[in-house]
């Protein structure tokens, strides 16, 4: 010990400074993203999905407020699947999520998706036997069949102009449970907790099998998984934010070109605009 300070950079410092470059990247990427969603939407060939899923606590409702501010609300849809109802019951597991696909030239966004039918489904077998399926459908392929499904449900969408992208944001076990401390604690945050959370927590390697397998036989390169790490959420932010954009970068988006007639018609509109007497303004009272 020498009695000066020790000035080597240390993880925190470094953690610092990655934030402050996030926080500068935000800004930049913003106005990159409002341009390309007002391409998105002129051009009217596209639509994007983007699908989040995740463990109670990982921040999906803060990282899709987060990436999607800014952007004009008239272009974007936001969805979040719970339990299913009893109309949702008498149909596919596909359905209620195909019904809610965004149209073209705007981006829907699915908090929790079809996903849900080989991940809760699965851990929860009591919850399949609600879909009243065919006793003779239910076998132990019935979680591969329906990744079939699902990659040609994708594929399908693909091929129609939907761009998706899909995102797991892996918290991990010990920052949810800090983070579900804290809705317990702070009065601000009490209504965020449901005691669901903690006897879902309680499967925890189920769970994560269940991703696991999910993830490898449904990525693809129409339709890639993102595992995002997400005890960090500025970090967690940041990836997604960036996915997203070089999602919209590879569609070519462009602002549709006016053909010759059309150029003689807003010719003519502004030739007789231009060349006409203004209105007379009235004094104010």
């Amino acid at each position: 010990m020498t009695g000066e300070q020790d000035t080597r950079p240390t993880r925190w410092q470094g953690i610092a400074k990655a934030r402050k470059l996030a926080q500068a990247n935000r800004v930049k990427d913003g106005s990159r993203f409002q341009k390309l969603q007002e391409k998105l939407y002129a051009q009217n060939r596209w639509g994007l999905l983007l699908i989040f899923q995740a463990m109670d606590a990982a921040g999906k409702d803060g990282t899709i407020k987060h990436v999607m501010s800014g952007i004009n609300p008239q272009g974007c849809q936001v969805y979040s699947f719970k339990a299913p109802s009893e109309d949702d019951l008498d149909h596919d597991f596909l359905w209620r999520t195909s019904r809610c696909l965004p149209e073209r030239g705007r981006i829907g966004i699915f908090n929790r998706s079809y996903y849900e039918e080989v991940l809760v489904a699965r851990v929860h077998p009591e919850i399949l036997e609600r879909q009243r399926l065919p006793r003779g459908l239910v076998t132990k392929r019935i979680w591969q069949e329906r990744f079939v499904d699902i990659n040609a449900f994708e594929r399908y969408a693909t091929r129609n102009g939907m761009a998706i992208r899909k995102f797991f944001l892996h918290v991990s076990r010990g920052e949810q449970k800090r983070r579900f401390m804290r809705r317990l604690e702070e009065p601000r945050r009490n209504w965020k907790f449901s005691l669901g959370d903690t006897q879902e927590r309680s499967h925890w390697s189920e769970y994560m099998h269940a991703y696991e397998d999910m993830i490898r036989r449904t990525s693809s390169d129409h339709a890639p998984w993102f595992v995002v790490p997400a005890d960090n959420k500025w970090f967690t932010r940041l990836v997604v934010g960036a996915a997203v954009i070089d999602a919209m970068e590879e569609m070519g988006l462009a602002f549709p070109k006016v053909d010759r007639e059309k150029r003689k018609e807003l010719a003519a509109v502004h030739a007789a605009l231009a060349g006409a007497p203004r209105a007379a303004v009235r004094p104010r009272p």
